[in-house]
């Protein structure tokens, strides 16, 4: 019975020198792991992020441009109408989108009353011609007659003032004949310059008045650019510089500035500014088209579109530093041409740029650098 004291001792001697043992095992693999992970972090920070083509900047002559939009109007644009009162459109002669001639006839209208009109005025001016001569006569008689004692003063005075009178008559009814004679001109309505047909109202067997538009016309067929600008920039413009618009097929015309408007709108604070365009098939009035007024050009430092980075709503690149290193590097941009953008600010012409694949990188990691095709020596 005494023995088994003894024998617990030693059981509990054995439990504490073996749980001992483990903690002794479990503290050095816990250390080792620890050690392990720090080694493989410090691999990962020297371990490059990405490989990156980086290249210098490339300096361009690049023509400089404010950015502009607006309405494609008439130079100029006629409305044609009739010039006479209550005769009918007997024909019409041009429709909408014609090329005309100055002086072409358009239409026609009913000349049948006119004609008569006409007819009666030479008539009165046959009959004011011989009252005329009749009165003439009598006056030179009654003036052969004077001294004699024939006729009186008074007389021969009456039949001077009537030869004046049936000569006025004549003018007055000359007069009104060129009138007839001039409406019936007018029963042809005539276009007022070269240019081309853009509406039209006139209806055959219609019934016009005086100043019914009839017709209205672009003339020369000229078109013009009403470029909208902010007020600001008027100062860098000026009358025969040169415009480019972007048509909605891609193509570009080539415009000239003809006037800078001389008011500025309150609202807006814009202004316009008149370009004189080409013709073209595809330019229309009434287009809605956005294009460049040209400044000239300048040399320019420029990256690939493809560097260009937007980190916290700002525009970036990634420079490459010490060797295998890239730090973003904020820009300010301008003009764009192509696949290329031109930098204003933030960026040296001896610096390399990351050429694509900034989207995927941070500010200090580190890159293996592939040289650019345009520095690969042969």
């Amino acid at each position: 019975m005494r023995r088994r004291p003894a024998l617990s001792v030693t059981l509990l001697v054995l439990a504490l020198a073996a749980a001992a043992g483990w903690s002794h095992w479990a503290g050095g693999w816990s250390a080792s792991a620890a050690q392990e992970k720090t080694q493989e972090k410090a691999q990962d920070a020297v371990h490059p992020a990405l490989t990156v083509t980086v290249a210098p900047p490339v300096q361009r002559t690049v023509a400089s441009a404010i950015a502009a939009s607006g309405n494609v109007a008439a130079w100029q644009e006629a409305s044609i109408g009739a010039q006479v009162q209550g005769l009918r459109l007997e024909q019409v002669n041009v429709n909408v989108g014609d090329v005309v001639r100055a002086g072409q006839v358009l239409a026609t209208l009913a000349q049948d009353t006119v004609q008569a009109d006409v007819a009666q005025a030479q008539a009165a001016l046959a009959q004011a011609r011989a009252a005329e001569a009749e009165a003439r006569a009598n006056a030179e008689r009654a003036q052969a007659l004077a001294g004699t004692g024939a006729m009186s003063a008074q007389q021969i005075a009456q039949y001077a003032t009537a030869g004046q009178t049936a000569q006025a008559q004549v003018q007055v009814a000359r007069a009104q004949l060129q009138a007839q004679q001039l409406r019936l001109g007018h029963t042809r309505v005539l276009a007022p310059d070269a240019g081309v047909i853009s509406a039209r109202s006139a209806t055959v067997g219609a019934v016009v008045g005086t100043g019914t538009e009839l017709f209205r016309m672009v003339l020369r067929s000229r078109l013009e650019w009403r470029a909208e600008v902010n007020a600001a920039d008027l100062a860098r413009l000026a009358p025969g510089g040169g415009a480019r618009l972007q048509l909605p097929g891609g193509e570009a015309v080539a415009g000239t500035v003809r006037m800078l408007a001389p008011t500025v709108d309150a609202a807006t604070r814009n202004a316009l500014v008149y370009v004189d365009l080409p013709r073209h098939a595809q330019l229309r009035a009434g287009q809605y088209l956005s294009g460049e007024l040209l400044l000239g050009e300048h040399a320019a430092l420029t990256v690939p579109l493809a560097a260009l980075v937007v980190r916290d709503g700002f525009t970036a690149v990634f420079v490459l530093q010490g060797g295998d290193g890239v730090a973003l590097r904020r820009v300010r941009t301008a003009s764009r041409g192509g696949d290329w953008v031109e930098v204003v600010d933030g960026l040296q012409p001896d610096e390399r740029v990351v050429q694509q694949g900034g989207a995927f990188l941070n500010d200090g990691d580190r890159v293996r650098v592939v040289a650019a095709a345009q520095e690969v020596q042969p």
